[in-house]
């Protein structure tokens, strides 16, 4: 069985509802700082593609040929590339940003996908991430606990990930004054 996360229209449902709840300010500030060349890491359907600003180039890459196909109607100008985050097909130092839109959770490997990201950003480029974390207390623990369920139904979402802490682990420096967090959602801003 396919995970919900591979069924685009499926996908599309559910952050519909969840934009209607909030997350779409989240996304459009995520987008709104995307500079010069941006990279939009795992695309899906193509959500950010509608908030990118005027004057940024974008190239897009996601590993499901099903969900380049629905951002192809988001994006219709925007190359759109069949690629994992953790083997990025693009020269060192291409990109001025970074976009990572609810993403990192479901790589296989985190640590080279933050890896290749910081390969491909520019020396003075910026990663900007909107991610769901691991919760503390009891609410970890029930993440934790329900995680690898969760993994298998939606198709490889790990809600139990320490993202901050692998970004920073990975070279990163968290820029403290774009970092919001509201339950296990954050947005940060990153550099090398």
């Amino acid at each position: 069985m396919r995970g919900l996360e591979q069924i685009p229209w499926l996908y599309d449902l559910g952050l519909d509802v969840a934009e209607a709840l909030g997350l779409r300010r989240w996304r459009e500030w995520l987008v709104r700082g995307a500079r010069g060349r941006a990279l939009d890491l795992g695309t899906g359907t193509g959500r950010n593609l509608l908030h990118l600003p005027p004057g940024s180039r974008a190239v897009a890459i996601d590993p499901r040929r099903e969900n380049l196909a629905r951002a192809r109607r988001r994006g219709p100008a925007v190359p759109l590339v069949l690629a994992r985050a953790e083997a990025l097909p693009f020269r060192d130092g291409a990109f001025e940003t970074v976009l990572g839109g609810l993403v990192l959770c479901s790589v296989e490997d985190p640590a080279a996908a933050l890896g290749e990201i910081r390969r491909v950003l520019a020396p003075e480029g910026t990663l900007r991430l909107l991610e769901h974390v691991r919760a503390g207390g009891a609410a970890g623990e029930l993440q934790d606990l329900v995680q690898p369920a969760w993994t298998r139904l939606t198709g490889g979402c790990h809600p139990n990930r320490e993202t901050e802490r692998a970004v920073e682990a990975a070279g990163f420096h968290v820029d403290p004054v774009s970092r919001r967090a509201r339950g296990v959602l954050r947005r940060l801003t990153a550099r090398r």
